[in-house]
């Protein structure tokens, strides 16, 4: 169970520095959030042999990210930190087709730890997450992009899911159903069509 904290953890950092060196460059972007290093130390003396030790947090420590559906806080939403938090699980969401979110976004300010990784139920590139494949299922349904989503470029979840939903409704609205047809063909046009029927 340790070395898949460790795993996780540092594998999202990994994912986090990718998008630092991306929005840093951004002008007017400013600070980006950071996920600390785990480590996993062996003490062999010890009763319980291994362990983790990571860099402690000291101040405010509060969740960002969506983990279910109810947890909508003002912090997330409205604070720097959280914005920047969900415009790093867009990030992550788009670059990875969907197929993983850094999830359990937590910690101080800009420094996070104990994130989670949601991966489709194939895993991507290998690499199975910690969390249920829900997460990213919710993510698409509850994000809201902001102004850093803006400007790194990153597409609305909402967008295309609004389209798809059109899509669907213009092709069923397309689709006549008899009773449309009874109504808009003209009753010449409905007897001979009945003859022709009744003759085969």
């Amino acid at each position: 169970v340790l070395t898949q904290e460790c795993y996780v953890q540092n594998t999202a950092r990994e994912y986090a520095k990718r998008y630092a060196a991306e929005a840093e460059s951004l002008e007017g972007f400013g600070e980006v959030p950071e996920i600390i290093p785990i480590f996993l130390v062996h003490r062999p003396a010890n009763n319980i042999p291994y362990a983790t030790v990571e860099e402690e947090l000291i101040g405010e420590f509060v969740k960002y990210s969506v983990r279910d559906g109810k947890e909508v806080t003002l912090l997330r939403r409205d604070s720097e930190a959280g914005q920047k938090c969900c415009t790093f699980q867009h990030w992550v969401y788009e670059k990875t087709n969907g197929n993983l979110l850094v999830t359990d976004l937590q910690g101080v300010g800009m420094k996070l730890t104990d994130v989670g990784i949601a991966t489709l139920a194939k895993g991507y590139k290998g690499f199975k997450g910690n969390c249920s494949i829900s997460f990213i299922e919710q993510f698409r349904a509850l994000h809201q992009c902001n102004k850093y989503c803006e400007m790194l470029g990153l597409k609305s979840l909402r967008t295309t899911h609004q389209k798809q939903r059109k899509t669907t409704a213009m092709k069923s609205k397309n689709l006549p159903n008899s009773s449309t047809v009874k109504k808009t063909v003209p009753k010449k046009a409905r007897e001979s069509r009945d003859f022709i029927s009744s003759e085969h």
